[in-house]
């Protein structure tokens, strides 16, 4: 069960080879740019209607069902996107969402009933554009090429590159840094914004980016995947869904538990902050949190490492329970600090390893479709977690939100762990990505 690390004169391609790749950039920066809102929405949602309602239930209940709202439509979005392209999904859908997030915001600030909250969350969600799927699927299409299997090896429509299979896993810690940046700047930009100029300010800024960063986005045309009207696999038939891959499901009930921890997180160290008398220090504290996923993120994606990616997966699992059990026991901002640092680094390896993992188990006819399904159980566990966590906080003080991370994550790992074999990819290769030179190593 020992993970190592190769030798060093077995190296791995790292970031400067990654963003080498021809054309990246010009999908990464408005990416970027587009990403933010996703990080601004659910805080957003839960300072503006805390502060016009007075309950921290009420707002993480609203913040709940915009990401049970997204959760629920991603996946077809990212249907949507592999079917038609990323183009014609993304520009109706940054329009919409810009449109139902003021919505949302003008009946939070005329003291609309919960009904009416919930009935806006609901469009506000189902509209947040999948940006970060698609551009994972965009380095899948540049790295590996290939229409229809995870191994194909280049065109129609696919680039490829001869060390692209080494750099998939590479370009999954870069995505789930860059995920990470959004959250360390997200939180912080919203917090400033809803508590010093108003309390709709954050959600205002956050309709914006997306419709800037969405269209600058879909703008890029010459980097993204073929559409795949009728995707099929190598006998012939249409592929079904992603989510009729078994290692698929076991995958989503791991981002279920992540996304516990950052809803989780956001509610309790709001309601923390709030009790305290400073809750401008909501955003810093949130911001250290997802500052220690990043920089764990970073060292995680250089590495080589040649242990199998579920196993990987179960060590990574363990020390993401472990670090949030003694959130809850915690009554100083110092403390609080420190230990959020190490929930956040125990995050970025589970995301690295379940994304490499979700990509080898998948055709690319889906890639987009089932990267949504994980961002979508990452928002579905977020929302719960965010309603749980204001529940606990209204009736039984400000930490006890914190107990809300801890349960989903133990209950996931015990999952995973049950259903590791299914996680194992079907096609032999290697654990770092390489193709040829040796069998994965098996899961007991």
């Amino acid at each position: 069960m020992a993970t190592t690390v190769t030798p060093v004169t077995d190296r791995k391609p790292g970031y400067r080879d990654l963003l080498r790749t021809p054309g990246a950039w010009t999908f990464l920066l408005p990416g970027f740019l587009a990403r933010q809102p996703f990080a601004m929405l659910t805080l957003g949602i839960v300072l503006l209607v805390e502060d016009t309602t007075g309950s921290f239930g009420t707002a993480g209940t609203v913040s709940a069902v915009t990401g049970v709202s997204m959760a629920l439509f991603a996946p077809r979005s990212g249907r949507l996107a592999d079917r038609f392209g990323q183009r014609a999904v993304l520009v109706p859908g940054v329009l919409l969402h810009a449109a139902a997030v003021g919505v949302l915001a003008a009946l939070a600030l005329s003291r609309a009933p919960l009904w009416a909250l919930l009935l806006a969350a609901v469009p506000a969600g189902a509209s947040v554009p999948q940006v970060g799927p698609m551009v994972r699927a965009r380095w899948a299409h540049l790295l590996r090429g290939g229409p229809d299997s995870p191994g194909g090896s280049g065109p129609p429509g696919g680039t490829g590159r001869p060390d692209g299979a080494r750099l998939l896993s590479t370009a999954a810690a870069f995505e789930s840094v860059t995920d990470e940046l959004t959250f360390v700047i997200g939180p912080v930009l919203a917090t400033a914004l809803c508590t010093g100029v108003h309390p709709a300010a954050g959600l205002a800024a956050e309709a914006a980016l997306t419709v800037v960063g969405g269209l600058v986005f879909a703008a890029q045309r010459r980097t993204a995947p073929p559409a795949h009207r009728r995707a099929r696999g190598a006998d012939g038939a249409p592929h079904a869904s992603a989510l009729s891959v078994p290692g698929v499901r076991v995958l989503i009930v791991a981002f279920l538990g992540i996304g516990s921890v950052f809803g989780g997180m956001q509610v309790s160290l709001a309601a923390f902050t709030d009790s305290i008398g400073q809750p401008g220090l909501n955003g810093v504290l949130y911001g250290i949190f997802a500052a220690g996923n990043m920089l764990a993120g970073l060292v995680f994606g250089a590495l080589t490492w040649r242990s199998a990616p579920q196993r990987r997966l179960l060590a990574a699992y363990a020390l993401l329970t472990l670090t949030t059990a003694p959130l809850w026991a915690v009554d100083a901002v110092p403390l609080l600090a420190v230990l959020g640092l190490l929930a956040g680094m125990g995050i970025a390896p589970s995301l690295i390893t379940g994304f490499t993992l979700v990509e080898r188990l998948v055709p690319a006819g889906v890639r987009t479709e089932a990267f949504t399904w994980m961002a979508g159980a990452v928002a579905m566990g977020q929302a719960g977690a965010a309603s749980a966590a204001g529940q606990l906080t209204d009736g039984f003080g400000a930490s006890s939100g914190f107990t809300v991370p801890l349960a989903a994550t133990a209950l996931a790992l015990v999952t995973v762990a049950a259903l590791r074999g299914w996680l194992k990819p079907r096609d032999g290769r290697a654990a770092d990505g390489r193709t040829g030179g040796g069998q994965e190593p098996r899961t007991g």
